[in-house]
């Protein structure tokens, strides 16, 4: 019977994650920050709704029949965009629209507050940034709206370029986001961090003039934030970031010797689905690998069992080189990695562990890293008793 060994698959990754010239790219769902205690869409959903008024929250139900949040949000500004004065759409008004959009967006900010959140796994994942040395950045795209990565690495000292340019109100800057991963005519240096937000941010507003800037904390109460985009073709200024930062992710995985580290991620956006199964058929040396929390999605499984170099681990089977099949039986359990039969690196906290740890190559090292994390712990605590 055909088995795959953790252990053997994750002493391959290590030493490919070694190798300098690799392209290193992570992806990250909400599970993501989900393992750092912030809610995941299900529940942003459900908390969305419990927040709104009788008349918001039966509005808001309609419309999300069929619809996920994201989705739903979408559906919402397109209704606005569409509307004017007095006209109405699925029972909405122009201004109808935009209050429970300003309503929902106030309730995700709310509830995506990282002051109570466990930073433990970010500051992980982090603290291994901090001691990478590719020679092309290693590039962070995500769809979660948090400020978790942010502040750890802030925290941790690490550099990082996000597409904006600015303190106060940053703006998108598309050439700098456009550059071809790794070329010489790069204007942002090898050593800062790529972070690509790609379904926007807490800390992304809308100006007057509809351009989209980012500021340093989550935006006041009164204000839209700019998190997921409209799928329609209206005010196609308000979308010129998400589809600068969705074109980089396809480039970005298209570059010869990338190595795409998936987690968090259920397979829900059919979009970002396509990104990543099309860089795995077309590039051969691209190798993708994703973390599944659980059990493997089908539409995932599907695709692994047709491309080789996309590969799936789950906690209690993997897909390898277009085969599926269940984990070997360990003698003994490997902590962080293979415990009671097992596989633990699809919980991102148990993950970022182990990246940060895969480039400690002495015990100095390990004993630097707990000294960084609890300085980073010392630091929130400080922040918090003020």
């Amino acid at each position: 019977m055909v088995t795959h060994d953790p252990l053997r698959f994750v002493s391959g990754l290590g030493a490919k994650l070694a190798t300098r010239s690799r392209h290193v790219c992570t992806f990250f769902g909400a599970g993501t920050s989900k393992a750092c205690g912030l809610p995941d869409i299900a529940q942003l959903q459900e908390r969305v709704l419990a927040s709104l008024n009788n008349d918001q929250k039966t509005l808001l139900t309609l419309l999300l029949k069929g619809r996920n949040l994201e989705q739903g949000l979408s559906r919402l500004r397109r209704i606005s965009a569409l509307l004017d004065g007095d006209q109405t759409l699925d029972n909405f008004t122009a201004q109808t629209a935009l209050d429970l959009d300003l309503a929902i967006c106030q309730t995700i900010i709310k509830e995506l507050d990282i002051s109570n959140a466990n930073h433990t796994p970010s500051r992980y994942f982090a603290a291994w940034l901090a001691r990478t040395n590719y020679h092309t950045p290693v590039e962070i795209f995500t769809v979660n709206y948090d400020l978790l990565l942010e502040t750890a690495l802030e925290e941790m000292q690490v550099p990082y370029f996000d597409g904006f340019i600015g303190n106060l109100r940053a703006r998108i800057q598309t050439d700098l986001v456009e550059t071809r991963p790794g070329s010489e005519a790069e204007s942002i240096p090898a050593f800062f961090s790529r972070l690509w937000k790609l379904h926007g941010s807490v800390n992304w507003a809308w100006e007057d003039d509809r351009q989209i800037v980012r500021v340093g904390q989550p935006i006041h109460n009164e204000m839209a934030a700019a998190i997921y985009p409209s799928d329609t073709k209206y005010e196609e200024s308000r979308r010129v970031p998400f589809l600068v930062l969705q074109d980089r992710m396809r480039r970005a995985f298209h570059q010869p010797e990338t190595l795409v580290l998936v987690a968090g991620y259920s397979f829900g956006d059919a979009h970002l689905n396509e990104l990543i199964f099309d860089a795995a058929m077309r590039r051969e040396r691209t190798e993708i690998v994703v973390f599944c929390y659980s059990a493997i999605p089908d539409i995932l499984a599907d695709r692994a069992l047709l491309t080789p170099n996309l590969q799936v681990l789950g906690n209690q089977e993997a897909i390898i080189g277009g085969v599926r099949a269940n984990w070997t039986e360990a003698e003994e359990d490997c902590p962080g990695i293979y415990e009671q039969n097992s596989f633990l690196l699809g919980n991102f906290s148990k993950l970022a562990e182990y990246l940060a740890k895969s480039t400690s190559r002495d015990f100095d090292n390990n004993i630097r890293l707990e000294n960084i994390l609890k300085l980073a712990a010392g630091i929130q605590s400080l922040g918090a008793g003020e």
